[in-house]
């Protein structure tokens, strides 16, 4: 167990080769197949690419581990509710670091930048298997919606 302190902010340039290694344990995690080889490039582009960038990432640091997790979000829209939504697309904390108060932490960073860009109401999905994220989401006060996330290639 770590014990050094934790701070969340913005995703900065030099963290995209830190990150891109978190979403590769994160695919692990989940039992998908893994990122592309070029993900930090894409990811800059992304993050860093436009003065408005679609893709906001934030990281969770601890002195004496580095960067232990991050969260990612994008503005979405709902055509059911006829107004954007905040999508939290990850949130992952490496292993050790979970169920010691950085996850709240991620999402309160999350709900913050779901403030600054006028929405109210952030979405995001799980596996079903994940019971222990399921815990963590329901300890928050988050409500489910059943639902399958399907994927097909446009090619």
């Amino acid at each position: 167990m770590s014990t050094g302190a934790v701070r969340v902010r913005h995703a900065r340039p030099a963290d995209l080769p830190h990150i891109a290694r978190l979403v590769a344990e994160h695919a692990r995690y989940e039992q998908a197949e893994p990122p592309p080889a070029d993900l930090a490039g894409r990811l800059e582009s992304l993050l860093f690419g436009t003065a408005a960038p679609r893709l906001r990432c934030f990281v969770a640091e601890r002195d004496d581990a580095g960067i232990i997790g991050y969260a990612t979000c994008a503005p979405e829209l709902s055509t059911w509710d006829g107004a954007e939504y905040l999508s939290m697309d990850c949130l992952f904390l490496r292993d050790g670091h979970r169920g010691q108060r950085v996850g709240p932490l991620l999402v309160e960073a999350v709900r913050g930048e779901a403030r600054v860009l006028g929405l109210s109401q952030i979405q995001w999905q799980t596996p079903s298997w994940n019971a222990d994220a399921i815990r963590f989401y329901d300890r928050l006060g988050a409500r489910a919606k059943e639902k399958r996330r399907f994927f097909l290639s446009a090619d």
